[in-house]
């Protein structure tokens, strides 16, 4: 367990890209791990990987625009001993290379690291066609998949250096713009565990991703303006989900709001409701896009616009608890 720390200015917050500090970690180890490998779709300056691309060129594979094949080489070069980090957008990750992602990564359990950047509505104004709000839903429904939603670029950098000295496939989501810093330098990072980043009695915020950062801003107007104490959970292991901690807080608040920029239906929510029908039956409210497909516009307008951004998750939680 973490709890946020006091030096953390959530007004005010300093902010970095998680994809930023993803390219430079991988080529921070580049040294370190001889094996490591990275491949990409044409995108090595969108996702980052160029920082790898310029240190190790002779590691570094564009495979084009072509997602079956950058999985399936993936997968051959995890077959021989490499472990290879696989980048695009998180799209086409996802969803236009399912079938090598299941059929040649998972089902032969290899040590495929799946790191797309550019996923949820923070994409912004590439619109719909680009908006992957679905890609939770897609990976944790396959066998052996590990997922992963950092919620900043310090735990982003404590991920990938914890996912390059652990076996199998793994699905490691990341955002596109810059984004608020909500842990410290000395974070330590708990594989496979909620992190609770604030105690409360009365609802539990469950969130994962840029998502976290928004429900703890949340939380601190309705504990000054309302007296509400909300416990906020950093949900980064969206599969194997950590049943313990989620049962722990809902038995405590009786009440949990889960909160995602991806579909309500089969990402966060539907594994937070799926662990508390069988373990601890609660009230949940679930925020996401509500069986819709994104748009194009600002990040900020399209949290808005589909009641994600900390103004609306407060009023939705203040209305929970009123409505209880």
């Amino acid at each position: 367990m973490a709890i946020l720390s006091p030096s953390i200015d959530l007004e005010k917050p300093e902010k970095i890209a998680l994809r930023t500090q993803y390219g430079k970690t991988l080529a921070e180890l580049g040294e370190q791990y001889p094996d490591l490998v990275v491949l990409d779709a044409d995108l090595a300056c969108s996702t980052m990987t160029k920082y790898f691309a310029d240190a190790y060129p002779d590691r570094f594979f564009n495979q084009g625009i072509s997602e079956a094949d950058l999985m399936c080489t993936a997968a051959g070069l995890a077959a021989v001993g490499k472990i290879p980090f696989v980048s695009t957008f998180a799209l086409f990750a996802s969803g236009r290379a399912w079938d090598q992602v299941r059929n040649t990564i998972c089902y032969s359990n290899l040590n495929v690291k799946i790191c797309p950047t550019h996923s949820g509505l923070s994409l912004g104004e590439d619109g719909a066609s680009h908006q992957s709000i679905e890609d939770i839903a897609l990976m944790r429904v396959i066998p052996n998949m590990t997922v992963v939603v950092p919620s900043d670029a310090i735990e982003t950098e404590r991920v990938i250096r914890w996912a390059i000295d652990t076996e199998g496939p793994m699905y490691i989501r990341l955002v596109r713009p810059n984004h608020a810093v909500i842990h410290t330098a000395d974070y330590r990072f708990e594989p496979y565990k909620i992190e609770v980043m604030r105690e409360g009695k009365d609802l539990t915020l469950c969130a994962t991703g840029e998502m976290v950062y928004h429900a703890l801003l949340a939380a601190k107007w309705l504990s000054e303006k309302d007296g509400i104490e909300a416990e906020v959970l950093n949900c980064v292991f969206i599969k194997p989900f950590d049943t313990e901690t989620l049962v722990k807080s809902a038995r405590k608040t009786g009440k949990v709001m889960t909160i995602e920029s991806h579909q309500f239906i089969a990402g966060l929510g539907g594994a937070v409701c799926e662990v508390l029908s069988e373990f601890q039956p609660t009230p949940v409210k679930r925020l996401g896009t509500r069986d819709q497909f994104g748009q194009s516009g600002k990040p900020d307008d399209l949290f808005k616009a589909y009641g994600l951004d900390p103004q609306s998750i407060y009023q939705e939680a203040k209305a929970f608890i009123q409505a209880s």
